[in-house]
Formats: C-alpha cells, sequence, structure tokens
C-alpha cells in the first residue's frame, strides 16, 4: 500500500522517487496524485516526507483537488533557463529539473523515475540532469520497483473502487448476452441484426463500447471478443468482419477502468450460442474444473507461482500440454493463472514468468484466476476468469458474481 513507500524506499536504497506526465492514464501518475485533468507536471516523493507536486499554472485547481503540497512551474522562468540552454528544449527541462530538486533539498542520493514521457525526450532530459547532478544517480527501477511492490496491496477504499468497476463490467456482460440471446437467428445458424444483416464482432463490439460509456468508465485497452479458432489464441481481439453463429466457442474478455485511467476491473467468459458441440463441452468441462479445484486451493500468502504449477499439473492430468512443458507452446495451456489488478491491467502479484519470492496472495492483493484452453487448429478456445480479493482477516472473496454457463440459450 502508498503507506508502505518509505519503508520500501530504504530498503531498496532509494531517496526519492521522481514522477512525471499527466495524472490520467498514466498508472505512476494517477496513483500518487488520484487523477484529476492534469494534462503534465511533476511529483517529487523524499523518503519519509510527504509528496509535492508540481503543476502547470492553467492546471492549478485540479492541482488543488489532489490535497497535495502543490508548487507552480511557472516559478521556474522557462525562458530564461530555454536560453541558458542555448535554445536545446531538452536540456533547458533538465535546467527546471535542477532547480526543483534543489529547492526540495535533492542535490544527491539515489532517485527512481516513473511516469509517461517520450522515450527520447526522457533519455535526452535525464541524461542532461545526470550531467547536471552528478551526485544523484537515477534509477529505472524495472518490474520489480518499490512502487509496483507498493501497489501489490490494496486498501478498502482501493477495493470498493475495483468492487464497483466489476459491477459495472458484469452488468455490460449481462446486457452483451440479453443482446445476443435475443437476435434472430438464419438457416445457416447466423445471429441477425435488427435489419437483417448478420450480426457482427464489430457490431457487438459498438455495443459494448457505448454501454461502457453510458455506465461512465473506459474501455481504453480494448475488449477480446473473439470466435471460433480467433478464440484459440489467448490475446487475439477478434475481427470485426466475423459473423456470430451459433455452436462455436466465444472467449469475451472485458478489462474497463474508471474514467480517466483509475482502477480497472477483469473478466472473462466463453460462451457457446444456442448449443455446445461435443468438443467444445468436453474442452470447457476441463477448464471449469480446474477453474474450481484452484479457487478451492487459494489461501493467504500462497506463492502465485505454486498456483501456476498447480494449474499446470491439473491440466496435464487431464491430457493437456502446458507451457512449464514448452515454454514456445502455442496449442493447450498456454499462459499464466492469473496477475495482480489496480491501477494498471496486469499488477503484482506476477504468476508466471518475473514472479519473486514476494509474489504471494498477501492481504490486500487483488488478483485475477484465469485458466484455459486453446487449440486454433481445432477451431476453437476456453478461458475463465474472475477477480478476487485477500482481504485484511485472510477471506479469498470475489468481487463480482456472474454465472459460468458455457451455453447461452437463445430467445424464441
Amino acid at each position: 500500500m502508498k503507506k508502505d513507500l518509505d519503508n520500501l524506499m530504504k530498503a531498496n536504497n532509494l531517496d526519492a522517487l521522481l514522477f512525471t506526465g499527466p495524472a490520467q492514464h498514466n498508472s505512476p501518475m494517477y496513483y500518487m496524485t488520484g487523477g484529476g485533468h492534469m494534462t503534465g507536471g511533476d511529483l517529487v516523493k523524499k523518503r519519509g516526507e510527504e509528496p509535492i507536486l508540481f503543476y502547470r499554472p492553467m492546471e492549478r485547481d485540479a492541482a488543488a483537488d489532489t490535497g497535495l503540497k502543490t508548487k507552480n512551474l511557472a516559478e521556474y522562468d522557462y525562458k530564461k533557463l530555454l536560453e541558458a540552454a542555448d535554445g536545446d528544449h531538452l536540456r533547458a527541462m533538465a535546467l527546471r529539473y535542477q532547480k526543483m530538486l534543489g529547492d526540495v533539498g535533492l542535490t544527491e542520493g539515489r532517485i527512481g523515475l516513473y511516469g509517461k514521457m517520450d522515450a527520447g525526450d526522457a533519455w535526452g532530459v535525464f541524461s542532461a540532469l545526470q550531467e547536471l547532478m552528478p551526485g544523484l544517480t537515477l534509477v529505472g527501477e524495472g518490474p520489480n520497483s518499490v512502487l509496483l511492490e507498493a501497489r501489490a496491496t490494496k486498501g478498502e477504499a482501493e477495493v470498493e473502487r475495483i468492487r464497483q468497476m466489476g459491477q459495472v463490467t458484469v452488468g455490460v456482460v449481462g446486457a452483451v448476452a440479453d443482446y445476443l440471446t435475443s437476435c434472430k437467428v438464419d438457416a445457416s445458424e447466423t445471429l441477425l441484426r435488427g435489419d437483417g444483416q448478420p450480426l457482427t464482432i464489430g457490431d457487438v463490439k459498438s455495443k459494448i463500447n457505448l454501454w461502457l460509456a453510458e455506465a461512465g468508465v473506459e474501455n481504453p485497452e480494448g475488449v477480446i471478443f473473439a470466435i471460433g479458432r480467433d478464440a484459440g489464441v489467448p490475446h487475439n481481439s477478434g475481427e470485426a468482419t466475423d459473423v456470430l453463429r451459433l455452436g462455436r466457442t466465444i472467449v469475451f474478455d472485458i478489462f474497463p477502468c474508471e474514467a480517466g485511467g483509475g482502477y480497472f476491473y477483469d473478466f472473462t467468459r466463453t460462451w457457446c450460442l444456442g448449443y455446445a458441440p461435443d468438443d467444445v463441452q468436453a474442452l470447457y468441462d476441463d477448464v471449469y474444473a480446474v477453474y474450481h479445484q484452484i479457487i478451492s486451493e487459494l489461501e493467504v500468502d500462497a506463492h502465485a507461482p505454486d498456483l501456476q504449477k498447480r494449474t499446470c499439473e491439473l491440466f496435464e492430468a487431464q491430457g493437456h500440454r502446458t507451457i512449464r512443458q514448452d515454454g514456445k507452446l502455442q496449442s493447450g495451456y498456454v499462459h499464466s493463472l492469473g496477475h495482480g489488478l489496480g491501477v494498471d491491467i496486469h499488477e503484482r502479484p506476477r504468476f508466471g514468468h518475473g514472479a519473486t519470492e514476494a509474489d504471494r496472495l498477501a492481504p490486500g492483493t487483488v488478483t485475477t484466476i484465469e485458466p484455459g484452453l486453446y487449440y486454433p487448429e481445432r477451431g476453437m478456445g476456453c478461458r475463465l476468469e474472475n477477480t478476487f480479493w485477500v482481504s485484511p482477516d485472510g477471506e479469498i472473496e470475489l468481487l463480482a458474481q456472474y454465472p459460468l454457463d458455457l451455453v447461452l440459450e437463445m430467445g424464441e
């Protein structure tokens, strides 16, 4: 949690953290500021001290709304800085950082860098800043950063926001199910729109985006709504021109977030409209069995990679190949069991590649559980996913309820 940052910084020998970029759709800045309409700015968090937000003057009201200690960037005369830099904007920005950091007492030590900036700009600015302030060491921490470790556990207010996103999500999923099952079907088992034309994946995604927008949330990562062969490739989002037909697997993976790039939810169902062929039903039954077995074994402080290993064991016992047998596998169980969830769609804990001893279902963790099997060569795939919270007392709570049915019965 955010309250753990100082201890984590001390453990990782960091004297300060520097965040940059907009407050929306920029998870490090969103996490520190709470979002708001700030198109750019900087935030400095010294170890043991409250953060300071450096804001653009036109966005002073949004900066004030954060409740943070603030400082106006207009106090640093950019025109004079640009003259001092002989017209080099990147060096002028480095000179401004030099003054900002000096003003908060940072002239030496280790500073972790976070946020969004064009890669070329970032290289130019921070390499120049390193030259200007040789007493500082600028650190790009990577996937095991102190910020991601802090974000791995959530407070109850954060969890409530994720839970609310879950309610919006299942509401939209229910609307999609109702819409699909209300469609007429022609002799070729193709679903039809109201105008008699074949219903396409593009049509369904347009409805999903509309319903999410009407609910006041955003869909910045898109949605996976893939049928048949494409359902057998985990992150194939689906071809817009593909038509919806009865009896074919549909993988529907939806992961919207709060407006402005806040907290996400993540949810997947596999559907067959009208009926399920025997081979699809058998595939679904295998995933369903593994899902429920893993859920029954979840416990506080479980090591996430151990759960991935257990999932592989279960699928292998059913006769499926898994990623632990072949890292290049493209058919069978080809991904990890889940991931942490928060202001990014993928956070810690990690279940697969890159996981460490710290990747556990600690109290406060919010994580997905999403086993799946994929056989594109057989024209089908299946994934079941829900999002869970490990409460402070160690209970494992499903954050949004929705049926796990494979077959959606069509209306009359």
